[in-house]
């Protein structure tokens, strides 16, 4: 029987999210200096904006990719539950009493 840490897993959930916002706005940060610099046409300027837009589509690449995998790892968590509904439910109401025992002991 194949055990799955569901804590690692939503974790790994959480982390996945905040970095594709991260990245969502640094894409919108960065397309903002793009335009914001559009009419100095030095050459260093113009080699700095052509790196940012190799660097932006490289993160927007990666964004997508993280986001395709965040959704497996939903769909998975799902198979498992489904598959194992009761054992779920046993975890679940495991966490939530060790939980409230942390949380009461403040």
């Amino acid at each position: 029987m194949d055990t799955v840490d569901t804590n690692d897993i939503e974790m790994e959930d959480v982390t996945k999210e905040k970095l594709v916002s991260d990245l969502k706005t640094v894409a919108k940060d960065a397309e903002e200096l793009i335009r914001a610099t559009a009419s100095d046409m030095g050459e260093k300027t113009k080699d700095a904006r052509a790196r940012l837009n190799t660097a932006l589509e490289r993160a927007r690449e990666t964004c997508r990719t993280m986001q395709e995998k965040a959704v497996a790892g939903a769909k998975v968590t799902d198979k498992v539950i489904r598959e194992h509904p009761y054992q779920s439910m046993g975890v679940a109401f495991g966490l939530g009493i060790v939980i409230g025992v942390l949380a009461n002991r403040k």
